[in-house]
């Protein structure tokens, strides 16, 4: 008896994937549920398990290929091969004496598909030398991309002056979006600048506790999804839509995050932001964040925001002006907080301070609107106690 194996249900409004790796062969053995083939699609990426345990039989599609919903991607031949086969293979590893021999098999068998590929692409990072996340001391994506940029990898070998890469489907989606927002907004970027003084001296205080009673660190981007959630309240043009014709009002607000993903920008989102604890967001926002490091972001966790944060000032920007991520009419920009001479009563002082940016659709926030709702976020993060008071 054969299993077919299907592209599953891809999510809203998804229909098509592109096969981007085969992780067994014709022939091969499989168990149930074994991850068979990854799957990428406009917003995630996929691994179809084997329906039984067998035989790998026949593979229809090959890798690079579009598939649709429900496309028979290949055969498994289900039956007690896989149950044989099993304990043959087992006395491999103890024939054979290199010492890095078990590293390779403990990356195949241990950590899943998608990393030993990583693994396999980046010969030059020793597994055993990564910090495991994952459960029961597993790697993830997330390592192993971390790991790749502290340096771990081997420099490249001399090669061709270019390389052709097909681009991703997440990729192909990102660079549509980007280029739609640009050519469908009218965008507009203003700037303030904010003194984090005593929201630095805040979390100082309390991190410890924070961390201690929570269970999560205490970061900047939960004080930003507050302040943002309090100046939008005031300044509902920002948390709006234009649909056709019509502005359609948002009396919710879903807070995106945007963060660098396995794959590329992606930007999850913190559903009813304005119902939450500053904990409750840090701890979505963490969640959320390595997901996307590991690349299991569901396609329901990045849809339906009202309004984006995004911090560039991870990885270093002083000031940049982002895109518009439509729908959405707002996006707010973080950046490094670098110490500065400023004129505070008079006198000039060291202070930490940060540019912020906020983008717009032109077509429905005036610059009125935009310039109050940054001064908003700027209060609130210069005087925390605002937020509490909802000032």
């Amino acid at each position: 008896m054969s299993g077919e194996i299907l592209v599953p249900t891809l999510g809203e409004s998804v229909t098509e994937a592109t096969i981007a790796k085969w992780f067994k062969k014709v022939g091969d053995v499989v168990k149930a549920d074994e991850p068979l083939v990854e799957l990428e699609t406009d917003k995630v990426t996929v691994e179809v398990p084997s329906p039984a345990a067998g035989v790998l039989e026949a593979i229809n599609a090959k890798e690079g290929d579009n598939v649709s919903v429900g496309t028979v991607l290949g055969k498994v031949k289900a039956g007690a091969a896989g149950a044989v086969a099993a304990p043959v293979a087992a006395p491999a590893p103890a024939a054979a004496p290199a010492a890095k021999a078990p590293v390779a098999a403990a990356a195949s068998s241990d950590h899943g598909p998608a990393v030993t590929k990583m693994l396999a692409e980046n010969p030059g990072v020793n597994a055993a030398s990564i910090p495991a996340s994952g459960k029961d001391g597993r790697l993830t994506k997330g390592d192993v991309l971390n790991a790749l940029g502290d340096g771990m990898g081997t420099a490249p070998a001399a090669g061709p002056r270019e390389e052709r890469v097909r681009m991703t489907k997440l990729r192909q989606t990102i660079a549509k979006r980007l280029k739609d927002s640009q050519n469908t907004a009218a965008i507009l970027t203003t700037f303030n600048e904010i003194d984090m003084t005593n929201v630095i001296g805040l979390r100082n205080e309390y991190k410890d506790e924070f961390e201690k009673k929570h269970g999560i660190k205490l970061g900047f981007m939960g004080f930003f999804v507050k302040a943002a959630v309090n100046a939008l309240k005031q300044v509902a043009a920002v948390n709006a839509e234009i649909a056709g014709d019509d502005i359609i009002y948002k009396n919710y607000y879903d807070i995106g995050v945007a963060v660098g993903g396995a794959q590329g920008l992606v930007v999850p989102v913190v559903r009813d932001a304005d119902k939450k604890s500053l904990a409750q967001i840090e701890g979505d926002i963490a969640a959320l964040a390595e997901k996307a490091r590991n690349g299991t972001l569901s396609m329901a966790e990045m849809q339906g925001g009202t309004f984006t944060v995004s911090n560039g000032g991870v990885y270093g920007s002083l000031m940049s002006t982002p895109i518009v991520n439509p729908p959405q009419s707002g996006i707010l920009g973080m950046h490094k907080t670098e110490e500065r001479p400023v004129v505070v009563n008079g006198q000039i002082v060291i202070r930490p301070m940060m540019y912020v940016a906020l983008s717009y659709d032109h077509r429905i926030i005036d610059g009125r609107e935009s310039v109050t709702f940054l001064v908003k976020v700027k209060q609130a993060i210069e005087d925390p106690r605002r937020l509490l008071l909802g000032l």
